[in-house]
Order: structure tokens, then sequence, then C-alpha cells
């Protein structure tokens, strides 16, 4: 989640700016339609047509609006195994579904069958305040759903099907020490690791701004052969917004730097899958680095899933904070081999 203060520090940033110039199972019926307007995109850097940035080829983006005002704040995404039927979760407490909708290009040109359902805490109730449900990571895994929650820090597993009307059958023990977790900045990767990797299906999860005495953040392993605490090396300014596994069994998190001055930046990070084990600092290559002079926000949710090409494509979202300075874009970018 970024800062309470992102919203209105963005609103200032855009001011000066503008003063100096598989099988997958099916969309959930529950929950109000939330029909999708979407402007697709080609040009990652505007006006220029370059597709290679980093490590990763840009295949296309969407911008999207809805009449639904509860579209918007995505936190996390995760798409079924047939790459087209998503599950997100919204940091205001609600579930979105759908599916994403491709052109004769196979490039990303909209949304179909959009719902937004309110998620229902262990108590059966939906949430009174954003503290109560602060929906900030999601991952899939056989018959579960689990979400991270930051300020009433902890990880939920959900039926699926049926998380969107069922309450969390059970809590996992994250681990990492309670007090070691910022209000605002706290798990914001869960992620099921590949069961072919070293990991063996483990849940895995990296805080956000959550750092030990030497400015690591914290992750841990939840379940498994390598259950424990690991911590991943931070590059200062950026801070950790999501993650996902590569099929080879390799971490790709997300990363956001924001300040007033420099604007939003993103980057995406490969950890190698082996290094992930207790007691470790775990670093690893850049694959892409960005700033406002491409077409970023403040992304916040990544998903990895086999392009129509058979090679890992990376999709990207944003949490726009219901502001009209920001936006909710998805982008899409294949990894090179």
């Amino acid at each position: 989640m970024v800062p309470k203060t992102f919203g209105y520090c963005a609103s200032a940033l855009a001011a000066v700016v503008m003063a100096a110039a598989a099988t997958s199972l099916p969309a959930a019926e529950t929950g109000p339609a939330a029909p999708i307007e979407a402007r697709p995109f080609t040009q990652f850097k505007a006006g220029q047509p370059e597709t290679k940035f980093g490590a990763l080829e840009f295949v296309g983006g969407i911008e999207y609006t809805s009449g639904n005002d509860l579209v918007g704040a995505v936190s996390g995404i995760r798409f079924r195994p047939d790459g087209r039927s998503f599950v997100a979760v919204l940091d205001t407490g609600h579930w979105m579904t759908g599916e994403i909708r491709r052109d004769a290009q196979g490039r990303l040109s909209g949304m179909d069958h959009v719902r937004i359902s309110p998620m229902i805490d262990a108590s059966g109730r939906e949430p009174r305040s954003k503290g109560d449900i602060d929906a900030e990571g999601v991952t899939l895994r056989d018959g579960q759903v689990i979400v991270s929650f930051e300020r009433r820090h902890r990880v939920d597993v959900y039926p699926d099907p049926g998380f969107e009307t069922s309450r969390p059958r059970r809590t996992l023990d994250f681990l990492i020490p309670r007090r070691e977790l910022r209000a605002n900045g706290g798990m914001e990767t869960v992620v099921a690791a590949p069961q072919s990797s070293p990991l063996q299906g483990s849940i895995v999860v990296v805080a956000e701004k959550s750092v030990d005495d030497d400015g690591n953040f914290y992750a841990a392993i939840l379940e498994g052969p390598r259950k424990g605490q690991f911590k991943v090396r931070r590059h200062h300014p950026f801070d950790i917004t999501d993650g996902a596994f590569l099929p080879d069994g390799d971490l790709v998190l997300l990363e956001r730097s924001f300040s007033l001055l420099g604007g939003v930046g993103m980057r995406i990070r490969r950890i190698d899958g082996d290094s992930l084990k207790p007691g470790a600092l775990v670093d690893g290559e850049m694959l892409i680095e960005a700033d406002l002079g491409q077409q970023i926000d403040n992304m916040e949710g990544l998903d990895v899933v086999a392009g129509p090409d058979g090679a890992p494509h990376l999709i990207v979202v944003s949490d726009d904070n219901h502001s009209i300075f920001q936006r909710n874009l998805m982008l899409e970018f294949r990894l090179n081999p």
C-alpha cells in the first residue's frame, strides 16, 4: 500500500507538472457488475517505437476506467491457469474478478465480466473501515485464495471457489515478528512457489517497507522444507509492492519509489529461486527500471502468465488510490531469454 500522503503528494506533483507543462474457474457472479472502458496503447515510452526495455519487451497495455466507483485501488492480482481469468484484491477491502481481452495480435485490449465484491472477515462481516481489511497481496493455490493484509497484519486463507462470499477458513503464521511490521508497510507480497521448485509450493511473504537494522526487507517462507525467515536487500529509494514466481522457480519482485521531486518509479528484480532459504539475504538482477517518462503510475500488482507466444509474460497493474490524478493501468511485458 502506498502511504496515505501519496494521493495528496501525487496531486501536488501533478499540479507542479501541469504548471510546468489449463482450465479456469468462471468469473464470479457475485457483487455488482463493473463495465470497463479501456484505452489500449502499444508504446511504453510515448512517441518512441522501441519495445525492448532492459531484459523485458513491452507487449502492450491498457488504461481503464469504469462507471462503478469501486473500480481502482488494485493492490494485487493473480491469473488462473488459462492466463485470462483473474482474481484481484483492492486495498479498500474488495475482490475484483474478471477476464482480460486481447486483440487479433494478442495484445491487451480490455476486460470483460468484471465484478466487485466486498471481502468478509473472520467474524463474517464486511469491513467497517479500511484498517479492518486493508488487502495488499493475493495468491492462488489449489482450492485456496490467500490474501495478505496490513494494519491488522495477517495472511488469511479463503476457499476457492466461494471466496467472494466466505469468511477465511484459517490464518497462516507469517513468522515475521509482528512488532517489526510497519502499520502501512507490511506484507504486500504473498505468493505460492511452483510445486517443482525447491520450495515445493510453499507460501512466501515479503514486506513492503518493514526493514531490519541493516535496512533489509523482512521476508519469510511460511511452510515446507525451507520454512523460515530470510531478508531481501533494499535498494533505496525503492520499496517492494508485489512478486511472482517464474516457471523455473526464480522470484520476480515489483518495486516502487516515490518522491515529490523525483516522481514515481518502477523496477522489477529477479531473484534466484535456489537462494530462497532461512537466514539468507537475497538480491538479484534488475530486469527493468522506469519512471514517469514511460507509461507507469503507482504500480502495485504483478503476476506471471504464459503469453500467447508461450514465453513467460509479466503483467503489472497500478493502484490509482481513487485519485483523479492517477491512472488504472495494466501493462504486459515479455521476458526475453
